[in-house]
C-alpha cells in the first residue's frame, strides 16, 4: 500500500512512520488492487489525532481518532477503518450475490436441495382483508409502513392486492374475471 504520513505539530518521527505503514500493510489483504493511504497525526494541546483516508479498489474510507496517546490513536483509527472495509466488502458480496433480494422475499430461496422426493417449504401467514377503496388501502398501507396490503374492493367486491413499487410508487393488482 502506497503511504504518505504528514505530521502537524509534531515533529517527524521514523519510528511513527514506520508504525503506520507495517499496520497499514495489513489492509493489503482486504483489498484487492493497490490502494493509496493519506495519513495526518497531529497534536492540539495534549489531544493526539489521527486521520487516515485510504482511497482504493472503489472505496474511499475516512477514520479519525483522539486520544492522549499518539500509538492508541493509531489502533483505534485503524480498527474504525478495518471495521469499515469488512462492511463495505461485505455489501458488495451480497450485492452480488443477491443475497438482499433472498432475505426480503422477492427471490424464492429453497431450504433443502431439490431432488425427486424433496419439495419445497411453503410459509402460510393468514391475513385477513376487509373491504375497502383503493384510495383508502393507500392510506392504510402508508400507516402499517408496510410493501403490501390484501383487501377487498368495495367497488369490485373482489379481493386486490396494492403493493409498493420500487420506484415509490403504488401497484395493484385485481383479478380480471
Amino acid at each position: 500500500m502506497q503511504t504518505s504520513v504528514t505530521f502537524k505539530n509534531l515533529d517527524s518521527s521514523e519510528n511513527l512512520k514506520t508504525y503506520v505503514q507495517d499496520k497499514l500493510n495489513r489492509f493489503d489483504k482486504f483489498l484487492y488492487n493497490p490502494a493509496e493511504a493519506k495519513v495526518v497525526l497531529s497534536v492540539e494541546k495534549f489531544r493526539h489525532i489521527a486521520e487516515i483516508n485510504i482511497i482504493g479498489d472503489r472505496l474511499n474510507i475516512n477514520g479519525k481518532e483522539e486520544t492522549v496517546d499518539m500509538y492508541s490513536a493509531i489502533d483505534m483509527v485503524l480498527d474504525k477503518l478495518e471495521k469499515q472495509i469488512k462492511k463495505s466488502k461485505q455489501k458488495n458480496r451480497e450485492r452480488r450475490s443477491g443475497t438482499k433480494a433472498r432475505e426480503k422475499g422477492i427471490i424464492a430461496e429453497d431450504t433443502a436441495p431439490m431432488d425427486s422426493e424433496t419439495t419445497r417449504e411453503i410459509k402460510i401467514k393468514n391475513i385477513e382483508y376487509k373491504p375497502m377503496e383503493v384510495e383508502e388501502a393507500v392510506m392504510q398501507m402508508d400507516l402499517l409502513n408496510g410493501n403490501f396490503l390484501v383487501f377487498t374492493n368495495a367497488r369490485t367486491e373482489k379481493v386486490n392486492v396494492l403493493y409498493q413499487r420500487r420506484d415509490g410508487h403504488y401497484g395493484l393488482i385485481e383479478p380480471s374475471s
